[in-house]
């Protein structure tokens, strides 16, 4: 079951409502903004849980975030390489 919705009245720069308009598609300008607001409202709340483990263990340093993303590249070739095995 879908949440209850309300009625709200925003001001934004006319440009970027009309791009939004005419990327909204079938679902609508109301869909499309509230989406973008989700997504923001997610990455406000990532913020906060990166300031906390940061204060908690210090900042991740470029060399962590680096090898993180090595090793997320990694797995992401075999992923590929045993799904073309099992084909």
């Amino acid at each position: 079951m879908s949440e209850p919705t309300g009625k709200y009245s925003i001001t934004m720069p006319r440009d970027i409502a009309e791009a939004a308009k005419a990327r909204s598609g079938p679902s609508g300008l109301s869909a499309y903004v509230a989406a973008a607001v989700a997504r923001q409202i997610e990455r406000d709340n990532l913020n906060e849980l990166i300031q906390v483990a940061e204060a908690e263990h210090g900042p991740v340093t470029d060399e962590e975030i680096q090898a993180l993303r090595d090793q997320l590249h990694q797995a992401r070739l075999e992923q590929a390489q045993d799904g073309a095995n099992a084909a």
